[in-house]
């Protein structure tokens, strides 16, 4: 209850920091429109793709590797953006307002470093599709479910944290990734991760907003198909206003999530690193939380 309870705290605190400075919440939104254009794009290619060749081993393997840089270019999307809201959370709590100018420009100084990040995502989720595509249910091949399960949920945390390495201290993947295992080592994370619910209170946000806005939905779409008394056109028409309602809700969902989750492993890595220099450095003061994690703590 107490891990809930800082993370709604957490989410109060970066969401103020949101409304007072609206860049903030710019990358979540393009990340969701590009990667819905990416999608849009991406399938068409696929499904012609499995209409031509699909249904043998060599198609199967073509199909697979198409969905691989599919993957790999809505991983791409995510992180650029994602890496435009590390530096704006970062600025605006160094400086008080973060600059999208200076956003863009760290994108484009760290784009290698990304594409790197991305790819190795990329590799990881390949890595469990194969594993969940065998659908033998041999000792071995349920280990390998499990492990490459195990490996994305360990990986996807790592991420959420070596991106704020690359992008706050300018390191590349293999160098970010040092960086967060040796403070991880150091158990400088892990009161964050443990006692603040911030995914949590998300996923449980997230999932009201996607009820709601499946009832709504469900109740104009239903609404109109009832009182349209059999006319198809009407009919159609209110099935396309219900989809578009519960695809708004789920967007907002999106949007919020992303925004949240981003904000909560940038103050945690910013205020890990910072007590890890401040060790280093033999001080025994100990380092204030930027202010979100910092409210989220107290």
């Amino acid at each position: 209850m107490q891990s809930f309870s800082r993370g709604w705290s957490f989410l109060k605190q970066a969401w103020e920091m949101a409304f007072k400075d609206k860049d903030l919440l710019k990358p979540s939104i393009y990340a969701l429109v590009t990667g819905m254009i990416v999608s849009g794009i991406g399938i068409i290619p696929l499904g012609i793709g499995y209409y031509l060749i699909g249904g043998n081993t060599v198609g199967n393997f073509v199909m697979f590797i198409m969905g691989g840089l599919l993957v790999f270019v809505q991983f791409v999307v995510t992180y650029v953006f994602s890496a435009m809201t590390v530096y704006l959370i970062y600025g605006y709590l160094a400086e008080g307002d973060g600059r999208m100018d200076k956003a863009w420009a760290i994108v484009r100084r760290d784009f290698f470093d990304i594409l790197t990040l991305a790819a190795a995502s990329t590799v990881v989720n390949m890595l469990k599709s194969a594993a969940q595509r065998n659908r033998k249910n041999s000792m071995v091949a349920n280990l390998a479910r499990s492990a490459t399960s195990l490996l994305e949920t360990l990986w996807t945390e790592a991420s959420y944290l070596v991106l704020p390495a690359m992008i706050i201290d300018d390191l590349n993947l293999k160098d970010g990734m040092q960086r967060v295992w040796n403070i991880t080592k150091e158990n400088l994370l892990l009161i964050g991760i443990s006692t603040v619910g911030v995914r949590f209170v998300t996923g449980l946000i997230s999932f009201i907003f996607g009820v709601i806005g499946f009832g709504i939905a469900f109740a104009v779409g239903g609404g109109l198909a009832y009182l349209s008394g059999g006319a198809a056109a009407i009919s159609i028409v209110g099935i396309v206003i219900g989809a578009l309602i519960f695809f708004a809700f789920v967007m907002v969902a999106s949007v919020f999530s992303s925004y949240t989750n981003t904000a909560y492993h940038t103050c945690l890595y910013i205020w890990a690193s910072q007590v890890e220099t401040a060790r280093a450095q033999g001080s025994s003061v100990p380092v204030a939380a930027p202010a979100p994690l910092a409210a989220a703590l107290a």
